[in-house]
């Protein structure tokens, strides 16, 4: 099938102040689509962005057939467009796909409108330390019916945002002792749009405590902490660092796994294992927990200052040679062509 293109009479570009941008709210001048009907995925096709067109009988509106993934180019000092592990995000939503009865979209489809799309969109591509074109490609379902039943049509789709940082300020959490993201046999492993659509109120109840975000437990016991709102979460107890294992509860996180590689490799202590939050607290009254911090693709590593568990509260001590410092320097200079990548993660546009 060959991709169709339809470039924008009149660029955007020109408008866009790149030094004021909110997270997500500006898109590109182009998106990748393609349809999904009669069994098999039809013409691909790039046009200008624009809205679509749906029926209110959409399944997607009612049954939420919903996956997606999160990415982002970079672009270094010679103009060169740089990815970040592609291939796993390709992989990783063909997984939620196959969680929710949804069909898997083709990996050569998918380079070749993504890479197409980025070379059109090169200049929204702006080079500096926080700066990154976020990259949203999403299937939902379009059959147009109420039935509570798998979808027949399916759209994918691909759109891009210039973006900075992700989060500013600083960042308290409080962990999770009543409401769950995810439970076992459940979506939590896919990034399913209901994922985070479920997480929002418990979110908002932890923002008007003071709360930036929300670290979850597990849904049976709340003793375990598993994810820090939408990213996955580490935590440094002396020279260890410490960190989930995935499960069906929490994402297979492209960063999580990088800093893990990327640790290891640099000598740090990790474990890979259930972390209680009773041990977690235990650290902080001793002054042994040195450092928190989310880690996803939209922060690549985020620190977090202080959390709350039942009412108490804690703050992190300012540390000296901060792990999270350390590896999100190490793992942007990879993604940004500044260092040697031994990890073979890069992919040149």
């Amino acid at each position: 099938m060959a991709l169709q293109i339809e470039k924008t009479a009149k660029s955007k570009f020109s408008s866009i102040d790149f030094n004021n941008l909110k997270f997500g709210q500006v898109f590109t001048d182009h998106m990748f689509e393609c349809d999904f009907e009669n069994g098999e995925w039809q013409t691909p096709k790039i046009r200008p962005y624009q809205p679509i067109l749906f029926d209110p009988s959409a399944k997607v509106f009612h049954y939420g057939q919903a996956v997606f993934e999160g990415m982002k180019a970079y672009k270094d000092d010679s103009d060169h467009i740089w990815l970040f592990r592609p291939e796993q995000n390709q992989e990783r939503l063909n997984i939620s796909a196959e969680r929710l009865d949804m069909p898997a979209f083709p990996k050569d489809l998918f380079f070749e409108g993504l890479t197409t799309l980025l070379k059109m969109d090169s200049e929204w591509i702006q080079k500096g330390q926080d700066n990154a074109l976020y990259i949203r490609p999403f299937i939902i379902a379009t059959e147009n019916c109420v039935s509570a039943s798998t979808s027949n049509k399916y759209k994918f789709m691909i759109i891009c945002s210039p973006v900075q940082s992700y989060y500013s300020g600083e960042v308290r959490v409080v962990f999770a002792d009543k409401y769950s993201r995810s439970a076992d046999g459940g979506v939590g492993f896919a990034k399913a749009a209901g994922n985070y659509a479920g997480s929002f109120y418990p979110t908002k109840l932890a923002n008007q405590q003071g709360f930036q975000q929300v670290v979850w437990t597990d849904s049976n016991t709340h003793e375990f902490l598993e994810e820090a709102g939408v990213m996955n979460v580490f935590f440094r107890v002396n020279d260890t660092l410490l960190t989930a294992p995935t499960s069906d509860r929490i994402l297979d996180g492209i960063t999580r796994k990088s800093i893990i590689q990327f640790a290891e490799n640099k000598g740090i202590k990790i474990e890979v294992r259930p972390v209680k939050v009773s041990e977690i607290v235990e650290a902080a009254r001793k002054g042994e927990l040195l450092e928190m911090f989310g880690a996803g693709t939209a922060a690549v590593i985020n620190p977090i200052l202080g959390f709350s568990s039942k009412g108490e509260n804690f703050e992190l001590p300012k540390v000296e040679n901060s792990y999270a410092a350390f590896i999100k320097k190490g793992i942007t200079d990879i993604q940004k062509n500044k260092a040697e990548d031994i990890f073979g993660w890069r992919y040149k546009v």
